[in-house]
């Protein structure tokens, strides 16, 4: 049988065996390039962890450098020896030496200082600008006390009242126990305006005044305010005004003519009369008036003194109040604007002295108060005002001819007088009632009846009007009527009251849909004359007479008894 095996020649074997060796070789490449593949892959994974690392490990050598920065610099500042404190006296600039009579550092910018209770000069670093050491700042020094650092004027320390004002640098401070010391302005006090009398905060031991201080003492009793009153919202005291204008206008106007006859000007002015005439009202329109009259003044000052707050507790206090308030108004005074002084309510300060009547204080009060008139003589626009219900209880020596020498009493006004009054305060931009337009044919005549029917209302000398019957020591009597007791603001007082009552009126109309008019009435005005009586009806005081008709204003003879009337008969 015949074999059909094929028969593989040499060189298809020797082909086989590199097919073969190839493959191999093949197969070997590619798992070592896997293994290359693999193996790179590692390497970067190995080489980003590694950077992490390394970024991690600089971040830690950056930390660790600052910390070893940080415990160097606390390491040398805790070996710094701790900075003292100064208080500047004076700066000296830097400037050329001379070399006879000093060395060269002394020519160095350098400062007087005080420190530790001792007075120093040392010198400031030339880091620093010497512009900015300024008397009366604190500084910072080094170990060797060179100025290193300003820290400007202490907020805290001692308080003192300004006395007096030597010169643009020095003032007379009085502080504990009235002790008075001279010091100098700080750098920031140096264009500041400082008046007699002001509270500044001053450092003792460096002799410099270095703040003004905002605090309430003689602000608390007087009152600097530039009055809006005028003559014009006065009525009834025409006779009074002319009066104070011929005392008070005439010697600021027109100086020249005084000083040609040889006349010196009246240094105060005295109104007295019983309560609610308009006396402090007159006060207030003398200091609108002198700024409107006189040539290139647009300002006055009215120094409206507080006279029970006063008084102080405290000996010398009160005194020393005085003695502000004469001090601030020279001050004012002497910048060419009008000061008015007006003490209200004067016998509550300087009664009469000895009296009695009073816990004595006025036996230094009342002197303190003649020095400062008298010292007025030399100053020019100061005028002083006083006001009182009880003119009888001020010391004597303060009414006498050369202080308070001009006398005016403002009385209560006449029928002629409430008719001015009521004018000032019913005008035409009040509403008025169409019925009254309509009755009367306007608003002028409206209104002039309403005035007319009120004062007759007031002014009636009847039974109806019969206020007290007065009993004096000789056994006769006198019938006192309302009229007796009217004053401004009594009048003030019931056209207020009318108004209420019109609006009153008004509003219940509109609450039951009455189309009634808006405005005052006739009838308003009369109800409010008579509730204004009713009430009068409880305030005179039967148990002392003669003590409320003297603060009245009434004037008669001693009155032993007092009986109250209503409607003519006994309430």
């Amino acid at each position: 049988m015949a074999d059909n095996t094929p028969i593989e020649t040499p060189r298809e074997s020797v082909s086989a065996q590199v097919h073969n060796d190839l493959r191999l070789k093949y197969d070997s490449t590619r798992r070592r390039l896997a293994t290359l593949v693999e193996d790179n892959r590692q390497l970067r994974a190995d080489l980003d962890t590694a950077a992490r690392n390394n970024r991690r490990m600089v971040d830690i050598l950056n930390l660790t450098r600052d910390e070893i920065t940080t415990l160097k610099d606390s390491i040398a500042d805790n070996a710094q020896p701790p900075f003292s404190f100064g208080t500047v006296l004076e700066v000296h600039p830097g400037r050329e030496h001379n070399p006879d009579l000093e060395l060269p550092a002394a020519a160095r910018p350098s400062a007087d200082i005080l420190y530790s209770g001792r007075k120093m000069r040392t010198h400031i670093s030339p880091l620093l600008n010497p512009k900015a050491v300024t008397p009366g700042s604190e500084v910072l020094l080094d170990e060797g006390l060179s100025i290193v650092a300003v820290l400007g004027a202490s907020p805290t320390g001692e308080t003192g009242r300004v006395k007096e004002l030597l010169d643009q640098q020095r003032l007379v401070v009085v502080g504990r126990s009235d002790d008075e010391h001279v010091v100098k302005r700080a750098a920031a006090l140096q264009d500041q305006r400082i008046r007699i009398g002001d509270a500044v905060l001053v450092d003792y031991r460096s002799g410099y005044a270095t703040q003004v201080l905002d605090i309430s003492d003689v602000q608390d009793v007087m009152l600097e305010e530039v009055p809006d009153a005028t003559f014009d919202d006065i009525g009834g005291l025409g006779k009074q005004i002319e009066q104070i204008r011929d005392s008070v206008e005439l010697p600021f106007l027109h100086p020249e003519l005084y000083y040609e006859h040889n006349l010196e000007p009246p240094k105060g002015i005295l109104l007295y009369g019983p309560p609610g005439t308009g006396k402090t009202l007159i006060a207030k329109a003398v200091a609108q008036s002198l700024a409107e009259r006189a040539d290139g003044v647009d300002h006055s000052y009215f120094l409206n003194i507080k006279g029970p707050e006063l008084l102080n507790k405290y000996v010398g206090e009160t005194e020393r109040h005085i003695r502000t308030i004469f001090s601030r108004a020279r001050d004012m005074a002497s910048d060419g604007y009008p000061v008015v002084i007006f003490f209200d309510e004067m016998e509550s300060l300087f009664r009469t002295r000895g009296s009695g009547t009073s816990s004595d204080v006025e036996t230094t009060i009342v002197p303190q108060l003649l020095a400062e008139i008298d010292g007025v003589e030399a100053l020019q626009n100061v005028i002083v005002i006083g006001a009182s219900n009880r003119e009888d209880m001020i010391d004597p020596a303060i009414l006498r001819p050369g202080r308070l020498d001009v006398k005016i009493r403002v009385d209560r006004p006449d029928a002629t007088g409430a008719e001015e009054i009521f004018g000032i305060y019913l005008t035409k931009d009040i509403p008025i009632h169409p019925e009254e337009t309509v009755t009367h044919g306007s608003v002028s005549g409206a209104l002039e009846h309403m005035i007319e029917e009120s004062v007759e209302a007031l002014y009636a000398r009847n039974a109806a009007n019969a206020f007290v019957e007065v009993t004096y020591h000789d056994g006769t009597t006198e019938v006192l009527y309302f009229a007796d007791f009217v004053s401004g603001a009594t009048i003030a007082n019931i056209v207020d009251r009318a108004k209420r009552l019109a609006i009153k009126d008004h509003l219940e109309a509109l609450d039951t849909d009455r189309h009634a008019g808006k405005g005052l009435k006739t009838r308003h005005l009369l109800q409010a004359v008579r509730e204004e009586k009713a009430q009068q009806l409880d305030l005179p005081d039967t148990s002392a007479p003669q003590q409320w008709l003297r603060l009245a204003g009434h004037r008669g003879g001693q009155a032993i008894a007092l009986r109250v009337l209503q409607d003519g008969a006994t309430p």
